[in-house]
């Protein structure tokens, strides 16, 4: 890919941020963007400054939500080198969601040589402090100025970078989650194992309701009985039965294949632990914390790594697990896994791609 690199204003450029990182609210001051029509294929590959689009009102995206976008890390290394995680693992799903939503593939060593040369560029985003890291979001939408339902014949792809902190509030403490009952998100058949907009946007309603009860998060079931676990809004979900064996719901179509997700399973094998892709019925799984088999559940995906659940609702009704604090599982999980990301210790799975740092 033969990219402009467009020279900015000196004067202009916005500072990198050294604490208060918060989550997606910071950007750094370029942005990587190309456009494809059916004419040109992909073209006018650009690094410019990060800045607004100009779209006329009946552009695609707006009315028919034809989009689709991945969520990565840069991490800082004590060398201060740069780690990126299983890049080639987002390549390929955005190339997966592109597929799914009737929108035009990007080339997989093309996008990341694009998304190391942006972050060769804005290495100083890259924060240093603890638990920090650079989120990465290359997005990808329909152009086409025009109203009617089909598919987009122009697109617009971008990444735009920036520093975030934890995701939760808490942190790397428990967080509480709501069981819905009543809404869905996804269907088997339907756009759930994409990453697309739309099945963000299907969960926001009963996401503000559960904040309302309390909650961070809720968790979605199964939209033919309404029986089985799928997983939490923002990430996978895992289950620990008596401090031995991890369970996740396997992968039915309606399910996004979390990167993370995979991690945890081949990192769960090799530390020790028997790992299950199983169907986890929402009654015995409540069942199962109450009687104390069920003795930790979390969350795992790139914005959160690993985030602990201490406590599930469910109508009127709560299930403490493991006395509302951190689990030795999913601490193990979590030392490892960012130990891996930050360089703490030796990646002996290959699944980081080392850049430069200066």
């Amino acid at each position: 890919m033969d990219i402009e690199v467009v020279a900015l204003d000196e004067a202009n450029l916005k500072t990198p941020p050294t604490d208060d990182f918060g989550f997606g609210n910071k950007f750094a001051n370029r942005m990587f963007s190309q456009k494809y029509s059916l004419d040109k294929g992909w073209h006018d590959a650009r690094i410019g400054p990060y800045e607004n689009f100009s779209l006329p009102p009946a552009t695609a995206v707006f009315h028919y939500a034809q989009e689709i976008f991945e969520g990565t890390k840069a991490y800082r290394r004590a060398d201060g080198k740069i780690n990126l995680f299983r890049p080639w693992e987002n390549m390929k799903r955005f190339n997966n969601s592109a597929r799914r939503m009737s929108m035009p593939q990007v080339d997989e060593e093309e996008h990341l040589s694009a998304i190391i040369k942006l972050i060769e560029l804005e290495h100083e985003w890259v924060p240093s402090a603890a638990g920090a890291s650079l989120y990465i979001r290359p997005t990808m939408i329909g152009i086409d100025p025009a109203l009617g339902v089909h598919a987009s014949k122009t697109y617009l792809h971008f990444v735009i970078v920036g520093p975030v902190g934890a995701y939760f509030k808490e942190g790397f403490n428990p967080v509480s989650v709501y069981i819905s009952d009543t809404y869905r998100r996804a269907v088997r058949g339907g756009v759930g194992d994409a990453k697309t907009g739309g099945n963000y946007a299907a969960s926001l309603y009963v996401g503000e309701q559960a904040k309302q009860k309390g909650y961070s998060q809720v968790l979605w079931l199964d939209a033919i009985e309404g029986r089985y676990v799928e997983e939490v809004g923002a990430m996978n979900i895992c289950f620990v039965y008596e401090g031995k064996k991890i369970v996740t719901p396997p992968l039915t179509g309606s399910i996004l294949p979390g990167i993370t997700r995979k991690s945890v399973i081949d990192l769960g094998r090799d530390l020790g632990y028997e790992v299950a892709e199983e169907p986890v019925d929402v009654h015995e799984m409540l069942a199962d914390i109450e009687q104390g088999k069920v003795t930790e559940v979390f969350g795992c995906g790139t914005a959160a790594v690993i985030a602990p659940v201490g406590k599930f609702g469910l109508k009127d009704e709560e299930y403490l697990i493991n006395d509302y604090k951190v689990g030795p599982v999913a601490k193990h999980l979590y030392d490892e896994l960012t130990g891996i990301q930050y360089g703490r210790i030796p990646d002996r799975f290959n699944w980081t791609l080392t850049i430069d740092g200066n």
